[in-house]
């Protein structure tokens, strides 16, 4: 990784990055301008990066088609809430969003399926993922508005 600062051998790097989402693992070895990371992830995981790689790497080459719909960004403030239908709230983190869903960092996995609010956006949710869920937007979304409509509403406190 080539980064601004640098860390110590041995030290716990967790990265959000794009089309791969969260890795983390430890730092193996330091490199002029950054570090060499050693991945620490699940097999699943590892499997998902190595496809997404695969991919990166023949797209041009093989005139491959985008496989995502819409480019994922990390929000400024990732914090937000997530509501189910019996009105139950719960906090959670966006690990990466796009115009048509987002992938979320939560101890509470609700069913598949299921329909819940993110911040003001009405979802649903899509498959569990390591850590969280990914969920689906009622709609496809405006960029412009899509931060604003992802934090978490005022609870009047």
């Amino acid at each position: 990784m080539i980064t601004p600062v640098s860390g110590r051998v041995g030290e716990r790097v967790i990265a959000y990055l794009d089309h791969l989402s969260r890795v983390e693992g430890r730092i193996a070895r330091l490199i002029d301008g950054g570090f060499a990371v050693e991945l620490r992830n699940t097999v699943r995981k590892r499997d998902k990066i190595a496809n997404v790689l695969t991919w990166l790497a023949n797209r041009d080459e093989l005139n491959l088609p985008e496989d995502r719909r819409h480019e994922r960004f990390v929000p400024k403030n990732p914090m937000t809430k997530m509501v189910l239908p019996d009105g139950s709230e719960h906090v959670c983190r966006i690990i990466d969003v796009s115009l048509s869903g987002a992938a979320i960092a939560t101890d509470f996995v609700p069913e598949m399926g299921e329909s819940i609010t993110l911040g003001k956006m009405r979802a649903r949710v899509v498959r569990q993922i390591e850590g969280g869920i990914a969920i689906e937007f009622a709609a496809v979304q405006n960029r412009e508005l899509l931060e604003h409509h992802l934090s978490a509403p005022d609870s009047g406190s």
